[in-house]
């Protein structure tokens, strides 16, 4: 192929094996027939109208109440609710502090936190060191599966109740910081 560059032949010999003789191509019509399709203009009110109907005719899964809860389901809905819950969070105080730099700031952030009754203090610990336990465990449990670790179902299992284990005591002794 490269010498039919070289010489400057390709474009001619691509003619020649391409050109259709007229023999052949009576037969491959006799073979193959063309098939027309009709069409129709529609308005565009009508595709609406479609894809509904197409819809109507699609199987509905069944919904996830109808089923025993799993470990793996429960985990993953908790890790995506933990990470936009940490995110709200994150966004809210840094909006927050840029609208009112002088209220967000360190010294009285910390002025309002020394104020707070202890059990106020410890709810709010409890609030943000369990997502923030379970979501930075269950992500290390999902590092691990992409690396291929743990891909089984019990492997699945064993690292879901350790995420939950870790979780509990580190949630504990974040708290009791």
């Amino acid at each position: 192929m490269l010498s039919t560059r070289t010489i400057g032949l390709g474009p001619a010999l691509r003619r020649a094996v391409l050109k259709p003789r007229h023999g052949q191509t009576q037969a491959l019509r006799a073979i193959f027939p063309k098939r027309s399709v009709q069409t129709q203009s529609l308005p565009p009110s009508a595709s609406v109208d479609i894809l509904n109907k197409q819809r109507l005719n699609r199987p509905s899964s069944p919904h996830f109440a109808i089923y025993q809860p799993q470990l793996t389901w429960l985990g993953s809905i908790a890790n995506r609710v933990t990470g936009a819950g940490l995110s709200v969070l994150l966004y809210a105080y840094a909006i927050a502090y840029l609208v009112a730099p002088t209220t967000f700031d360190s010294t009285h952030v910390i002025e309002f936190v020394a104020a707070a009754p202890d059990a106020v203090k410890y709810a709010a610990k409890t609030v943000l060191a369990l997502p923030f336990a379970f979501h930075s465990f269950n992500g290390l449990r999902h590092l691990s599966w992409d690396m291929g670790k743990f891909l089984t179902l019990k492997g699945a299992y064993n690292t879901g109740y350790a995420v939950l284990g870790a979780t509990a005591v580190s949630t504990i002794a974040l708290v009791l910081m």
